[in-house]
């Protein structure tokens, strides 16, 4: 197989599941009765004995200050994001079948943070990225009023 496979199956189809399903469990755990506070507390010490069993399987503990510190921004926009999520599913009773489409249309911010501050638009066809944009809006909307009136 090849490394572009690898990567698109690695990297692609096994989050995809992991997210999926995530989507779901955080839902279940929301309305278990779990504080939004511990909830994250949990969700970080899980991320802990994963990172710290993924840096013994491939033997690298390579660190450094400018990757730390993109690290801890990343932490740190993911662990609002996922407590925001908490609170729509524990406090407010949201739906996680409305709220995934709609936060996963992050998509764009981060092709848009792709093209600008990453440089990525002189490799990219804008055609299909306005195409792909249409339906990745189209489909938060469209998953966004799918409530039935009560």
């Amino acid at each position: 197989m090849s490394n572009a496979t690898l990567a698109l199956l690695i990297g692609g189809l096994l989050p995809a599941l992991c997210f999926g399903l995530s989507g779901a469990v955080q839902k279940v755990a929301a309305k278990s009765g779990i504080g939004t506070g511990p909830y994250l507390v949990v969700v970080g010490l899980v991320v802990v004995a994963v990172g710290a069993a993924v840096t013994a399987v491939e033997r690298d503990a390579t660190l450094t200050r400018p990757g730390a510190g993109y690290a801890a921004l990343f932490g740190l926009l993911w662990a609002t994001g996922v407590g925001a999520i908490a609170v729509a599913l524990g406090r407010y009773d949201g739906q996680i079948s409305q709220l995934v489409p709609l936060y996963n249309m992050n998509t764009l911010v981060a092709i848009v943070a792709g093209l600008v501050a990453l440089g990525e638009w002189q490799t990219v066809q804008p055609g299909r990225l306005l195409l792909a944009t249409m339906f990745i809006i189209g489909g938060g909307v469209l998953a966004a009023t799918a409530a039935r009136a009560p």
